[in-house]
């Protein structure tokens, strides 16, 4: 039976007049990457710091691995790591003496700190003050910390915040080996939405604090039509020609013609009904959106349906 790493029912903050997380249900299973997606201030980090134990809950229920956070918080937490925004690291001592201050503190055993330094890559550097590290390097000594007490689950905020194209692409290397290589579940907080995309097997979308979906990529896109992209050689007549049959049909900046496609028949129906008019078609590809498309289309109508309130 598959363990649920983290359930939150009804989870629930108020600051003042504003509520930064509304009702929230979370469903993390085990061995994964969930998602934890939403623009700045949609809720994301007040979540985190509930589900840590850093912040108290208004109202509502957090369970981790199976078990009520409400009096089992240092239990439960000895068995989770987290990196929340910027590593506290001390850029006078090394990296291995940076996590040596925190083995100490954790009473863990000396062979986790090469074992922490291995699984980031860093054991090379571990000698070097910090100091002389680069920003995605002590991002990676955050991720060593966390990953110091050997945790079952590893809680991130924005990771792969302020880092350059090259520390990115490092951090998501080295986070989609760890549900493979040691089985741990990586519950990760973003708004870059292409990276995610990339490594996570579990979404959830949280929006103004509600959140909007939960599952699979592969769920969420099937929630969603794909797209059929039509290259042709009138394209202002083509307009015409699928709007007065009852497409609805949007015109590119770039002459491309963008169609709703509900399955590949009817990518020959149009085609067919175009060629039919003496419009000539010279691109015709059917594709799923992106999960930021999809994102942006989750968040932009309710944003408008806000408004209409």
């Amino acid at each position: 039976m598959q363990t649920t790493m983290i359930e939150t029912r009804a989870l629930t903050r108020r600051f003042k007049d504003r509520l930064a997380v509304d009702a929230v249900n979370l469903w993390v299973p085990s061995a994964g990457i969930y998602g934890f997606l939403g623009p700045n201030g949609a809720g994301k980090t007040t979540t985190i710091r509930m589900l840590l134990g850093l912040m108290r809950p208004d109202a509502g229920d957090i369970c981790l691995f199976d078990t009520p956070l409400a009096g089992n918080r240092q239990g439960l937490l000895q068995r989770v790591g987290a990196l929340v925004e910027t590593p506290s690291l001390y850029p006078h001592l090394t990296g291995r003496e940076n996590l040596e201050v925190t083995r100490r503190l954790l009473g863990a055993a000396r062979n986790l700190i090469d074992r922490a330094l291995d699984i980031v890559k860093l054991t090379a550097d571990a000698s070097r003050c910090v100091r002389e590290y680069s920003l995605g390097m002590r991002q990676r000594l955050g991720l060593a910390l966390a990953l110091l007490n050997q945790p079952k689950l590893l809680i991130l905020d924005e990771p792969t915040n302020g880092l350059d194209p090259a520390g990115i692409h490092e951090m998501r290397d080295l986070l989609r080996r760890l549900p493979v290589e040691l089985g741990l579940t990586v519950f990760l907080s973003s708004h870059l939405l292409s990276e995610v995309e990339q490594i996570a097997s579990h979404i959830g979308i949280i929006h103004a604090g509600r959140l909007l979906f939960q599952g699979t990529l592969t769920e969420l896109q099937a929630q969603q039509q794909a797209q059929l992209t039509i290259g042709v050689t009138a394209p202002e007549r083509a307009v015409q020609c699928l709007a007065k049959a009852g497409w609805a049909v949007q015109q590119r900046a770039d002459g491309m013609l963008i169609v709703a496609a509900a399955s590949p028949a009817v990518s020959a129906q149009l085609n067919h009904l175009l060629v039919s008019q003496g419009i000539e078609v010279f691109h015709l590809a059917r594709t799923q959106l992106s999960l930021e498309d999809i994102f942006l289309a989750l968040t932009d109508g309710k944003a408008s349906e806000r408004s209409a309130l």
